[in-house]
């Protein structure tokens, strides 16, 4: 049995979901709190296996409350949200960065469109999140840094960047995207799988970071250096060897859509041992065989190591199909591509 902890300001919105989650015989509501101060008392107690955090609360918001829980009782956190605001979107991925896992929508009412699917994912996320194993986040003044290295390049140049993440990415991608210069003389395409509808509020959010524009590409538009172009929900994003965008609603590749492996076989067949990709952290398997694609095809491929990833699936089945060339911590990977990639 899942053991839940609920976290929303709302008195009827708290205990509709308390009854969402209640439906699903593997999990049991341990424990509803009224805002961040109580989240955080709530989660010392009772020691629930993961919690649902809201995000704007009173007296403490979700993103303080995820901070202080993560450095007093390390816990899996799921972020729910039902405003798609720059400010509310802001918050649940300064809340990311904070340790919680990720962010899901709030199930609307009963009379609503989409309740039953949204309700469906909520469970699902909350009981996947449930097994992922959290370890204490040290307050920024204390937190090791490691020490960035990487082996010098052997006579490549790289002209495009291409990145897959799942759960965990969103904090990793801002580390790397924070070390590369303005003049960064290529573009970087990501795939980030993240509930629908946050995808906008993540480019927002990586942008405010970055000396690099962040931007949801257009079809057929031409990709430029020192722009990061960010996958929309429900496409599948590669590249053409003349430098433009391909959008296509192609089936799901490796259970995703928009797909790191579509993406990195992509951009194997169009630049070849002109690329790099760069598998982050993640549940399943996406990237895998994408990365291996591209490794063959002579470009410098990249995966995060298991000390650093909250989940190493994605990057672990890569190293096991032989798709890795590198793997390294978040410091190290935006030192590689700085590396390689000549300054505009």
């Amino acid at each position: 049995m899942i053991r839940v902890l609920v976290a929303e300001d709302s008195a009827v919105t708290r205990e509709y979901l308390a009854y969402l989650l209640g439906q699903d015989p593997a999990l049991r509501v341990v424990g509803l709190a009224r805002d961040g101060q109580e989240a955080l008392e709530h989660a010392e107690r009772l020691k629930p296996d993961v919690i649902l955090m809201d995000v704007h609360m009173p007296r403490m918001n979700g993103y303080e409350a995820t901070r202080r829980i993560m450095e007093r009782a390390p816990t899996p956190i799921v972020m729910v949200s039902a405003s798609l605001s720059r400010d509310e979107a802001a918050i649940a991925f300064e809340a990311l960065r904070a340790g919680a896992l990720t962010v899901v929508e709030k199930p609307g009412g009963p009379d609503h469109p989409d309740q039953a699917e949204d309700a469906r994912r909520l469970v699902e996320t909350v009981k996947l999140m449930a097994e992922v194993k959290v370890v204490r986040r040290f307050p920024r003044r204390e937190r090791p840094v490691t020490p960035p290295s990487f082996p010098p390049p052997s006579g490549r140049t790289i002209r495009l960047v291409a990145i897959g993440a799942s759960t965990g990415g969103p904090q990793v991608l801002a580390e790397i995207l924070a070390g590369l210069p303005a003049n960064f003389g290529a573009p970087i395409l990501i795939v980030q799988h993240i509930a629908p509808g946050f995808t906008e509020g993540l480019a927002q959010w990586l942008g405010q970071g970055t000396r690099l524009g962040v931007k949801l590409p257009e079809p057929r538009e031409a990709i430029r250096p020192g722009t990061v172009y960010l996958a929309p929900n429900a496409w599948q994003m590669g590249v053409t060897k003349e430098g433009g965008i391909r959008l296509t609603k192609e089936p799901l590749e490796d259970g995703f859509c928009p797909s790191a492996s579509y993406l990195f076989q992509s951009v194997a067949e169009a630049y070849g041992r002109s690329a790099m990709g760069i598998l982050l952290t993640g549940m399943g398997r996406d990237g895998a065989a994408g990365l291996r694609r591209l490794r063959e095809a002579g470009g410098v491929t990249v995966t995060q190591d298991e000390e650093t990833s909250v989940i190493f699936g994605m990057p672990g089945e890569a190293i096991r199909l032989g798709a890795a060339e590198y793997v390294l911590a978040p410091a190290q990977i935006a030192a590689a591509i700085r590396s390689m990639v000549t300054q505009g």
